[in-house]
């Protein structure tokens, strides 16, 4: 049975650089207070909204440990590891852990994609390696790799520490009931996608969601209002947040409106980002700035 040791809003932790490209730690810690202050009920590290894909291994070293000292036990951080080999993945998981990662989420291979058999070899593997759960990252959008929700029931089933699945296979709230379904208690499962679907994922059983880091607040507000019973209130916070929702939902794009928002908040410096992250151009910062007066007028 799979212990419901992460629950609610976790949002993804965009990583600040400084215009010159280097890291930018002071932004970094300020973003996570600010998250914190917001109502997050845990963090995640080095995910796709948070660049994870353009950092160094140093600099994942040198962040979390900013990250977690920060945090100082406040509330979990799961930390996302995608790699394209096995012993690669393991040796980040357990760096992670060793630095005081609550929780991991991974991805599986997406350079040689495997088959079922090859998808539970490589997350045995990983669960071999650390004490802590795992959360499957179910995106086939990015990796290309399917995984049914029969594949996730069994290595939920038969794996140690996966407990966790972050659904990322559209339809989405579809998939979290077949999962479930198939699961039954051995599984936990959690929505992405910027939460587009966050209302109907958690009336289907999911228990989070792990959204980008801009809009908090509002996922908060969700949520509270789905736990307290009160479809009609998390309806009236969704109408609110679609926009940018939508917007940042664009490929390549989103990292660079997130940023811009946290800018505009007066969390992160800059909104630089790191190639291959494209950046928005002059129309789409017009854009972007027209949707956040929706939002927060």
């Amino acid at each position: 049975m799979a212990e419901e040791t992460f629950q609610g809003v976790y949002p993804i932790l965009a990583t600040p650089f400084f215009e010159d490209g280097q890291i930018d730690v002071p932004s970094q810690l300020r973003l996570v207070e600010h998250l914190l202050e917001q109502g997050a009920h845990g963090l995640g590290a080095f995910g796709n909204a948070g660049e994870g894909y353009a950092l160094l291994p140093e600099e994942r070293r040198e962040l979390l440990d900013g990250i977690v000292k920060h945090v100082d036990g406040r509330v979990p951080v799961i930390v996302g590891v995608g790699a394209t080999g096995t012993e690669v993945a393991v040796a980040a998981c357990r760096q992670a852990e060793s630095q005081g990662a609550a929780g991991l989420m991974v991805l599986p291979p997406y350079y040689l994609r495997p088959d079922g058999d090859g998808v539970r070899r490589f997350f045995q593997a990983v669960s071999d390696a650390v004490s802590i759960p795992i959360m499957v990252q179910d995106a086939p959008m990015l990796s290309q790799v399917p995984m049914p929700p029969a594949l996730l029931a069994t290595m939920a089933k038969e794996i140690e520490q996966v407990c966790y699945a972050k659904v990322e296979a559209p339809p989405t709230a579809p998939k979290v009931t077949k999962t479930l379904e198939a699961a039954g208690d051995a599984l936990i499962a959690f929505g992405g996608l910027n939460g587009q679907f966050l209302i109907e994922e958690v009336q289907r059983g999911a228990r989070g969601t792990m959204p980008a880091s801009d809009m908090t607040e509002l996922y908060v507000a969700m949520w509270d209002a789905l736990e307290a019973g009160n479809e009609a209130e998390a309806w009236a916070v969704f109408r609110r947040a679609i926009p940018l929702m939508r917007f940042e939902l664009q490929p390549g794009l989103g990292v660079s409106a997130i940023k811009h928002n946290l800018v505009e908040r007066g969390v992160i410096a800059s909104a630089a980002v790191r190639e291959p992250t494209k950046t928005l151009d002059a129309d789409g910062l017009r854009e972007l700035a027209a949707l956040r007066d929706l939002v927060w007028p």
